[in-house]
C-alpha cells in the first residue's frame, strides 16, 4: 500500500466579525473603483473612518502630525511610546497600505497598528501620508517616502518633530501591501543616499505588493479569497502606472524580481523580514522577493502565516495579529543588537 499525506491542510481560520469586515471592504473598494479608471473618492469616505492625534498619551502612547510640505498634502504622523522617555529607540518609517490608491496615516486601522508597534517594539513610529493614484501616479508615492527620509535627516526639523530619545542611526523602514512595496524600493534608493544622521538599518516587509506579467498559481487558485484579486491588483496597477508607457506588469518597481530587475548584488541593502500569508493571493510574488534576496546574498527572513488572509495584522481580534507584532519587535531587537555590536 502506497502511504499518504493525512497531514492536515491549511484552511482559512477567521471569525465572523472579520469574514464581514473584510467582505464590507472589498465591495466598497471594487464599487470606488470605476471603469474609466478613476476613483469615487466620496463613497470611500463612508466606510474610511479616522482617528485624530492625540497629543496626549491614551494606552502609553501620545501621537502628533508634521506637515512636510503643504502643496502636495505630505505630512506623517508620529506615534511616540511615552513609558520609555528615558530609552533610546529605533524610529520605525511606516508605510501605509491600500494598492497605492485608497487610506492614509490617519485611517482608523493604520492608526491602531501604528500604536501598537510604538507601545509594543517599543519604537517612535513615523507615517507616512503619501499621495495617491490615479490622481498621482509611479514615482509620486516614492518620492514622497523618500523625501520624508530627507526630512527628517535635517537636524532642525528632526529636534521639533521627533523626541529627543529617538535615535535615526537605527532606522527601519516598514510596511504592508502596497506600503511594502514602498518599504523595499525606498530602502534600496536610501542605500544610495549620503545621509548625515539617518541610516536605515532594517526592512519590514509585509505582505509586500509586488506583481507582474505572469499569472502564478496562487492568483488561480486563490480567486476569492479575501480582499485581494487579479482584478483588483490589475486595476490598481493601471492606476499606479504613468500613463504613456504602456501597461506592463513587469516593470522593476511592480515584478522586482522579474526579467527586468535591478541587480542589487553590490547595495548594501539592510536586513529583510518578509511575511506571507497562506491565503493571499500575492503569496507567489512575496516568495520570489524572498529567494532573489536570498540569491542575491542579502539577509532575509521569511515568516509565514499559512491559514491567513491578506492584511490579516491589523485586525487585532487574531491571535496571528498579534504574533506578527512581536515578530517585527523580535527583528528590531535583534537587527539593532548586531548593529550595536560592530
Amino acid at each position: 500500500m502506497e502511504a499518504t499525506d493525512k497531514s492536515p491542510q491549511p484552511s482559512l481560520s477567521l471569525p465572523l466579525r472579520t469574514r464581514i469586515a473584510l467582505s464590507a471592504i472589498s465591495t466598497f473598494t471594487d464599487a470606488a473603483c470605476r471603469k474609466n479608471g478613476t476613483v469615487n473618492r466620496r463613497l470611500i469616505t463612508l466606510v474610511d473612518f479616522k482617528s485624530q492625534a492625540t497629543l496626549k498619551s491614551t494606552n502609553g502612547v501620545s501621537s502628533h502630525d508634521v506637515v512636510v510640505d503643504e502643496t502636495r498634502n505630505l505630512w506623517f504622523r508620529v506615534y511616540v511610546p511615552t513609558e520609555h522617555a528615558g530609552e533610546d529607540l529605533p524610529v520605525m518609517v511606516f508605510m501605509h497600505g491600500g494598492g497605492f490608491v485608497f487610506l492614509s496615516p490617519d485611517a482608523l486601522p493604520y492608526d491602531a497598528v501604528c500604536r501598537r508597534f510604538a507601545r509594543k517594539v517599543p519604537a517612535v513610529v513615523v507615517s507616512v501620508n503619501y499621495r495617491l493614484a490615479p490622481e498621482h501616479r509611479y514615482p509620486a508615492q516614492h518620492d514622497d517616502c523618500f523625501d520624508v527620509l530627507k526630512f527628517l535627516d535635517d537636524e532642525e526639523n528632526m529636534s521639533k518633530c521627533l523626541p529627543e530619545n529617538a535615535n535615526l542611526l537605527r532606522c527601519f523602514l516598514a510596511g504592508d501591501s502596497a506600503g511594502g512595496n514602498l518599504a523595499h524600493h525606498v530602502a534600496q534608493r536610501a542605500c544610495e543616499y549620503n545621509f548625515r544622521r539617518l541610516k536605515v538599518i532594517g526592512v519590514v516587509a509585509i505582505q509586500p505588493f509586488f506583481g507582474g506579467e505572469e499569472r502564478t498559481e496562487s492568483e488561480t487558485l486563490l480567486a476569492g479569497t479575501p480582499l485581494v484579486s487579479v482584478k483588483r491588483t490589475d486595476w490598481m496597477w493601471n492606476a499606479f502606472l504613468p500613463e504613456g508607457e504602456g501597461f506592463n506588469r513587469d516593470h522593476p518597481i511592480i515584478n522586482v524580481s522579474g526579467p527586468q530587475a535591478v541587480d542589487i548584488s553590490e547595495i548594501n541593502l539592510p536586513p529583510v523580514m518578509v511575511v506571507v500569508a497562506g491565503f493571499d493571493v500575492l503569496r507567489d510574488w512575496q516568495n520570489r522577493y524572498y529567494e532573489w534576496l536570498k540569491k542575491s546574498g542579502k539577509e532575509v527572513y521569511l515568516f509565514e502565516y499559512p491559514n491567513m488572509c491578506h492584511a490579516f495584522y491589523i485586525f487585532p481580534e487574531l491571535p496571528e495579529s498579534g504574533q506578527l507584532i512581536d515578530q517585527v519587535k523580535d527583528f528590531i531587537h535583534k537587527v539593532s543588537s548586531n548593529v550595536a555590536t560592530l
